[in-house]
């Protein structure tokens, strides 16, 4: 069944890219809403967005989408990731500003936010995107592609010079609890120099360092080292469950991620949709839903650091 947040949940933080105060009101939804931002700072004839990769605006630092009207919110990825991760179907997103805030750089207090709310299941049938062959892009040094499997699988691999980073490269089954107990916390990461860099671009003007990991070489410059040895890769994987849950419901299959960001995964989210023979809807029976994320989710799951 298709569910939504018991109720109305309020975060408030500043914006990475902009460094202004944000306020953002997570309010519960029918069946067959979907995820819709609302910019509550624009007219009302032009405010809903909705979170689907059709609404996509490519970009290699963060996701943003952009209705018909030219309204647009950015850094969706966090929170689409935690409702995601929670098994969140069905929210009204509302937002008094251009992006949502980076909080800690994780998804971490939006899970938690969402279950302190509570998930209200809806009277209504899921329906689960079917992978059902190979699907590949390619950008550069970066590539990601979705294979058929009866979960989602989430596996990825990143390669950096800098030695606090090196190679890291992980695979895991989202079903049930494992984004809340494996990846929520794992924060948004950096190089000191890129910080430099967006800044003199007038972007990351929100970012310090207890939003984010911040690497110079073998160094981690942020106060309390790392939540985990292979934090970076646990986020990048943070990063592509969110995006591809702009897809519009969950999905079945296998995702794997090299050096890809959020660009990639929109490139791939737009093959595979591009080509009606690599997907199906498919009705959530109890033998699928028992296997989507945020099934079975327990407060125990959220890790101490959130």
């Amino acid at each position: 069944m298709q569910t939504t947040i018991n109720t109305t949940v309020t975060f408030e933080g500043k914006g990475l890219h902009f460094g202004q105060p944000v306020t953002v009101i997570v309010r519960p939804a029918p069946a067959n809403h979907g995820i819709v931002f609302r910019r509550m700072d624009v007219n009302v004839n032009m405010s809903d967005v909705p979170a689907l990769w059709n609404h996509v605006i490519v970009s290699p630092l963060h996701t943003r989408i952009e209705n018909e009207s030219g309204t647009s919110v950015s850094t969706i990825e966090h929170i689409m990731a935690a409702l995601a991760g929670c098994g969140l179907h069905n929210a009204l997103v509302e937002v008094n500003g251009p992006e949502i805030p980076i909080l800690d750089g994780s998804a971490a207090q939006f899970v938690k936010g969402f279950l302190l709310a509570g998930i209200r299941r809806l009277n209504a049938p899921l329906r689960v995107i079917e992978v059902r062959k190979f699907v590949s892009v390619i950008v550069g040094e970066a590539q990601a592609q979705l294979d058929p499997a009866d979960t989602l699988l989430i596996r990825f691999e990143i390669d950096f010079v800098d030695r606090a980073i090196g190679h890291q490269e992980k695979t895991l089954n989202m079903s049930n609890g494992a984004f809340v107990r494996e990846l929520c916390n794992s924060r948004t990461f950096c190089r000191s120099s890129d910080v430099d860099a967006m800044r003199a671009q007038g972007l990351a003007l929100g970012g310090t360092l207890e939003n984010a990991v911040v690497v110079d070489g073998e160094n981690v410059l942020s106060p309390g080292g790392l939540r985990h040895k292979d934090e970076a890769v646990r986020h990048k994987m943070l990063d592509a469950l969110g995006d591809l849950y702009t897809a519009g419901a969950p999905i079945l299959g296998l995702y794997t991620g090299c050096k890809a960001g959020h660009a990639v995964t929109n490139a791939l989210l737009c093959a595979l949709f591009a080509d009606p023979d690599a997907w199906a809807w498919r009705e959530a029976d109890a033998d699928i839903s028992a296997r989507l994320p945020g099934v079975g989710l327990l407060w125990a799951d959220l890790p101490k650091a959130a």
